[in-house]
């Protein structure tokens, strides 16, 4: 029986191995993936956590699961949404400071979504993120917000939202610091309590330290 260790790979690495597995051999577009069990087998790790793991992915449009089939590499470039809102925004007055609005509106309605419901709640991603603040002392702020935007299940919110962090230049792709971290952890706190309003105030002081708002 195969012995996995929850707390010795976290979820978010979990989606960076795959992704390394899928460079380092050579799978192209329309190649099929192992299944669940050998990817859990070759990582690792439980079945659901490569599931979770593949679901975003899928989300991401990297991949795409056929049923009865199995899961393929998909053809990322075919999705054409990105470049038609990135022109639409780039022609418009005031396009930053409301495309930072639109985000941080986009970013709470996912949060009050994840509140509101039991299994999103419960998915392991938000305990991962815990023992990783708790284990490495930092995480990549991106990694935070991705997932809760992945736990509402929307492709199309997840690639508005990727153009929306774009074009509202907040500083995701930079890790934590420890003046951040009691403000994360009482937001995922709260996602996994199910404490809507309090996440909601933890997200919005963690906005204010992370773009300078005094």
């Amino acid at each position: 029986m195969q012995t996995t260790k929850p707390s010795s790979k976290m979820f978010l690495d979990i989606v960076e191995e795959l992704k390394l597995m899928i460079k380092a051999e050579g799978i192209t577009v329309g190649d099929k993936l192992p299944s669940e069990r050998v990817l859990a087998e070759r990582l690792q790790v439980g079945r659901s956590t490569i599931r979770e793991a593949l679901r975003s992915l899928e989300l991401l449009g990297l991949i795409e699961t056929r049923r009865g089939e199995g899961t393929f590499l998909a053809d990322f470039k075919k999705h054409q949404l990105v470049e038609v809102l990135s022109t639409f925004i780039m022609q418009q007055p005031n396009a930053e400071v409301d495309v930072k609005r639109t985000r941080v509106i986009h970013e709470r309605a996912a949060i009050i979504e994840i509140c509101t419901d039991s299994r999103k709640r419960d998915l392991p991603v938000w305990r991962s993120l815990l023992l990783k603040i708790a284990d490495e002392g930092t995480v990549l702020r991106e990694d935070i917000m991705r997932e809760m935007i992945v736990a509402t299940d929307n492709r199309l919110s997840l690639k508005v939202w990727f153009l929306l962090k774009q074009y509202s230049k907040v500083p995701y792709d930079e890790m934590t610091s420890e003046k951040e971290h009691g403000m994360l952890i009482a937001l995922l706190e709260n996602i996994i309590s199910g404490h809507g309003p309090e996440a909601i105030e933890s997200y919005d002081c963690w906005i204010q330290v992370i773009e300078g708002v005094e």
